[in-house]
């Protein structure tokens, strides 16, 4: 098991697998998860070549359990502190719903030569909640509503999340994983409720439209089209006006957890974009 320490003295575990000469891709998992959410990516990029990277959030997963920095200021500058401990150059950063926020956060804040590209996916940028910038976001009833339930009974909200709207097994013909949805519960219960319920606050009223706007490496967003967690009209069909050099790639009828329910199409399309050469 790899850790390390932050200059809060917060331990953070990290996966390094694969050549450390090879072009690295660090995966930022979701709330309430971990980096055993990317274990199929990394395989897979792995198996081309890839150095792959993934850590547990401060809060989240085997880190520490912390009742402080439980936000995006600090969950990006953790980003960088390991990225300088590993030392990683031209990595490619991939972000899931929270974790596309940190990877933005974190790509807008990087030395150059750290970054190359940026993929979010079913990411919550520009921001979750409706404000007036962005009437189209969630009602803050939305994010009272999971702090409740996560104060009531967080295991089993935990397992109400991946059985229902996480992976769309509350569609009609959906194909059920109840591994996945165990999977999910596992993760989430090995983290800290305090994090967990400050991180609520954190996907849902982060702002990063600054972000956005200041990013010119390539970035790619992915979206399922019945994303019922991150609504596709609030957040990447927002985002993509506000990213310089920005593609939106959507996915009619799937889910927020489509990397997980539907590896094959998403890791190729992960291969190919960070395989693309940029225009001469």
């Amino acid at each position: 098991m790899a850790t390390f320490t932050t200059k809060d003295g917060t331990s953070i575990f990290d996966k390094d697998w694969g050549p450390r000469d090879a072009q690295p891709i660090m995966l930022h998992h979701g709330w309430p998860l971990s980096a055993d959410d990317w274990d199929n990516q990394m395989l897979f990029f792995m198996d081309k070549g890839f150095r792959v990277i993934a850590h547990d959030r401060r809060g989240h997963g085997r880190s520490d359990q912390t009742d402080t920095g439980n936000e995006m200021d600090t969950y990006a500058a953790d980003v960088t502190e390991l990225a300088d401990k590993l030392d990683l150059k031209g990595a490619v950063h991939i972000g899931h719903s929270t974790g596309g926020g940190e990877v933005i956060r974190y790509v807008a804040r990087s030395r150059p030569g750290r970054v190359s590209k940026a993929v979010l996916i079913g990411a919550v940028p520009p921001i979750m909640l409706a404000t007036p910038q962005y009437p189209g976001g969630l009602p803050m009833s939305v994010f009272d509503g999971f702090r409740q339930a996560l104060l009531r009974n967080r295991a089993q909200f935990f397992l109400e999340i991946p059985a229902g709207p996480f992976y769309g097994f509350n569609r009609g013909g959906a194909e059920i994983s109840e591994g996945l949805i165990r999977n999910w519960w596992r993760q989430g219960m090995m983290g800290g409720a305090k994090a967990h319920y400050d991180c609520i606050t954190t996907f849902s009223e982060t702002d990063f439209t600054k972000d956005l706007q200041s990013v010119s490496l390539p970035v790619l967003l992915m979206h399922g089209e019945d994303d019922q967690v991150v609504p596709i009209d609030a957040s990447a069909r927002k985002a993509i006006a506000l990213l310089p050099n920005g593609t939106l790639k959507t996915y009619p009828g799937l889910s927020h957890g489509m990397f997980a329910t539907h590896p094959d199409i998403i890791n190729a399309d992960l291969l190919a974009f960070i395989q693309a050469q940029a225009p001469a």
